[in-house]
C-alpha cells in the first residue's frame, strides 16, 4: 500500500525513464517530484501523463527566483495544469508574487529554506549572512510562511523548530536529505532516516536514490512507508 507522505524523487533523464519506474513502483508509491533534471527530458509532459493517467500525485520542483513578475507569470502557467505542490525560493518577494500566480488553485507553494546539500561552509563560500544553518532555516520559513507560503522545504534536522514557529500553524513541512538506515548519502549533508523525519514534525519526506537505484524499488518503497509508520515516526506532542 502506497503513503503519501512517501514522495520519491524521480530523478531520472527523460519521460521513458520516468514512465518505466512508476511502473516497477506501481501501487507502492502514490506521490512523485520531478524537479530540474527532467526538464528537457520531458518532465511537464510526465507530470502530466502520470497525474491525469495513472491518479498520482506530483510535486514539480523548480525552485523558481527571478523578478516578482517574471516568478507571478511562470507560476500562473504552472498552475493550469492541476499539479499538486511547486517550489519556489524562499525571498519574500518570490513567495508573494508565486502566491500571485497561483491564485485560486490547489496548488501549494512551498519555499525552499536554504538546500540540504548545503553546510555553513557553502554558505560562507556565497556570501550568506553569518549564523548557524539552523538559525537560518528557522528565520527564512518564518518569513516566507508569513509571506504566504503553504509551506516549506527544509531539512529533517530544521523540521522540529519549523514546526513550533507559530507561522507553521496549519502549514506543510516537507524534507528531503531523507536516508534510510544504512543508504549512501550521496550529495546530502544533513539528513536523517525517514522515521526521524516524521517524528520532527515533516509532512512528507522525499527520497531518490535509496529507491530508484534500489535492485527492487518497490520493495525500497514499501519499507520507507512502514518506517514512515512505525511507532519511531510519532511524534512527542502527538
Amino acid at each position: 500500500m502506497s503513503d503519501d507522505r512517501l514522495i520519491v524523487a524521480m530523478d531520472v533523464p527523460n519521460v521513458i525513464a520516468g514512465m518505466d519506474l512508476s511502473e516497477k513502483l506501481g501501487d507502492s508509491v502514490s506521490f512523485y517530484k520531478i524537479g530540474l533534471g527532467m526538464l528537457t527530458g520531458g518532465g511537464f509532459a510526465l507530470a502530466n501523463e502520470l497525474k491525469q493517467e495513472h491518479g498520482k500525485r506530483i510535486f514539480l520542483d523548480m525552485k523558481f527566483f527571478d523578478i516578482g513578475a517574471t516568478v507571478e507569470a511562470a507560476v500562473r502557467g504552472v498552475a493550469q495544469f492541476d499539479l499538486d505542490f511547486l517550489t519556489v525560493h524562499g525571498d519574500p518577494h518570490v513567495v508573494r508574487a508565486a502566491r500571485e500566480g497561483a491564485g485560486g488553485s490547489d496548488m501549494k507553494i512551498l519555499a525552499v529554506t536554504i538546500l540540504t546539500s548545503l553546510d555553513r561552509d557553502d554558505l560562507d563560500a556565497s556570501c550568506m549572512k553569518t549564523g548557524s544553518v539552523t538559525d537560518l532555516v528557522q528565520e527564512r520559513a518564518g518569513i516566507a510562511l508569513s509571506n504566504g507560503a503553504d509551506g516549506v522545504i527544509a531539512s529533517p534536522h530544521e523540521a522540529a523548530l519549523i514546526r513550533a514557529l507559530p507561522e507553521a500553524e496549519g502549514k506543510l513541512i516537507v524534507t528531503p536529505g531523507v536516508r534510510p538506515v544504512g543508504a549512501a548519502l550521496g550529495d546530502q549533508k544533513r539528513v536523517m532516516t525517514p522515521a526521524q523525519a516524521i517524528a520532527n514534525g515533516a509532512d512528507h519526506v522525499v527520497v531518490g536514490r535509496p529507491i530508484w537505484q534500489a535492485e527492487n524499488p518497490a520493495r525500497a518503497a514499501q519499507d520507507i512507508v512502514a518506517e514512515i509508520n512505525s511507532p519511531q515516526a510519532k511524534r512527542a506532542n502527538a
